[in-house]
C-alpha cells in the first residue's frame, strides 16, 4: 500500500486548512487509504516534516494547503533528495489561497476530488526552478514561479488582508499597488546570451502558468518543457495600469508595446536603481533586494496529478 505523509497547514486561506482537516481525515479513511497526517506549528516547519517523511521512507508528501505549503514541502523533499536521504512524489490538496501551482499541474481547488486524484495515483515528470539571493542565499526551489517587483508588492499587500483571500484579495492588492508601485526600478537581465538595462515594472520567472489566484503571467506555460517563461513589462504610463492588469486575467498581455514574453533555463536580476521585492511561490524572497539568480532543473519532481 502507498504510504501518505499529509502535511496540513491549519492557518493555510485563513485558516480553510484548519476547518478542512475532519473532512480530509473522513474521506481519507473512506477510501482505505493509507496515511498519516501532521500538522504545520510554524513557518518553515512544513520543509522540516517532509525531509523527515522522506527519511522515513513515506511513497508521497501531501501539501495540504497553498502555493505556500507546497513550496515548503517541495524544499524539504529536494533537501532529502540532494543529501541522498530518498526521495518521494508530491501530491497536493487544495485548501489554501491561491492554489496556483496546483492549477498548473491539472489539480483542481477541490479536496475530493484531489483525493481522488491522490487514490488513482498517477504520476507526471515536471521541472523544478531555483532562486538563490535575497533571504536565500544558500537557494530555495520553487514550483510554480518567482514574482519580481509589482507582482510582489501585489502579494505583500494581499497577505495584510484579514478576510479576504483567494482572487478577490490580489484582485483588491492589484489596485492599491497602482498607487504603491507605479515607478520602475532599473535592472538589468541577463539571459539568453543577453544583458539589458530596463525600467521593469515587473518581471514573472514562471515554471507554471498563474499567480495570485486568477493572474495569467504565463499563458503559454508548461511545468515539465525545461524551460523558465519570462513575462517583462516596462514603465507603463499610470492610467494604463488598469487596463494592463485586465489583461493578465485573461491571459491576453502577450502582444501589448509594454510587455516582452520570452523563454530561457536562466535569468539573473540585479538593480541598477531601486530595489527589488520578490517572491517564490508567493513566500517572500526580498522587499528590497540587490540581485536574484534563477534557473531550471528539469525533470526533477514527481507530482501525482490528472495526468
Amino acid at each position: 500500500m502507498t504510504r501518505h505523509l499529509i502535511i496540513l497547514n491549519p492557518a493555510s486561506g485563513k485558516g480553510a486548512g484548519d476547518r478542512s482537516e475532519p473532512e480530509i481525515r473522513k474521506l481519507w479513511t473512506g477510501l482505505g487509504l493509507g496515511f498519516d497526517l501532521v500538522r504545520t506549528e510554524r513557518p518553515w516547519h512544513a520543509a522540516e516534516i517532509a525531509r523527515k517523511g522522506v527519511k522515513e521512507g513515506y511513497d508521497v508528501l501531501v501539501a495540504a494547503g497553498g502555493d505556500g505549503t507546497a513550496n515548503e514541502v517541495l524544499n524539504g523533499l529536494m533537501q532529502a533528495v540532494e543529501a541522498g536521504e530518498g526521495s518521494a512524489a508530491l501530491g497536493l490538496l487544495g485548501v489554501g489561497r491561491g492554489n496556483d501551482f496546483a492549477f498548473g499541474v491539472g489539480v483542481p481547488h477541490d479536496v475530493t476530488r484531489d483525493t481522488l486524484i491522490l487514490k488513482e495515483g498517477k504520476k507526471r515528470i515536471i521541472d523544478v526552478g531555483r532562486v538563490t539571493g535575497g533571504r536565500h542565499p544558500e537557494g530555495r526551489y520553487f514550483c510554480n514561479g518567482v514574482g519580481i517587483g509589482f507582482d510582489a508588492v501585489v502579494g505583500f499587500e494581499a497577505a495584510r488582508f484579514k478576510r479576504l483571500s483567494g482572487f478577490p484579495a490580489y484582485a483588491v492588492a492589484a489596485v492599491r499597488t497602482i498607487f504603491l508601485y507605479n515607478q520602475a526600478p532599473v535592472l538589468r537581465l541577463e539571459f539568453n546570451d543577453e544583458s539589458m538595462d530596463i525600467p521593469a515594472l515587473m518581471v514573472s520567472v514562471m515554471n507554471g502558468r498563474r499567480m495570485g489566484g486568477g493572474f495569467l503571467m504565463a499563458p503559454e506555460g508548461l511545468p515539465d518543457d525545461g524551460l523558465l517563461d519570462l513575462c517583462i513589462v516596462t514603465q507603463v504610463p499610470f492610467r494604463t495600469f488598469p487596463g494592463l492588469i485586465s489583461r493578465f486575467t485573461k491571459g491576453t498581455q502577450p502582444g501589448h508595446r509594454a510587455v516582452r514574453m520570452v523563454r530561457t533555463t536562466r535569468i539573473v536580476v540585479t538593480s541598477v536603481s531601486g530595489s527589488i521585492p520578490a517572491h517564490a511561490d508567493g513566500e517572500t524572497l526580498c522587499e528590497s533586494g540587490e540581485s536574484l539568480a534563477i534557473e531550471l532543473l528539469p525533470g526533477r519532481l514527481e507530482v501525482i496529478s490528472e495526468g
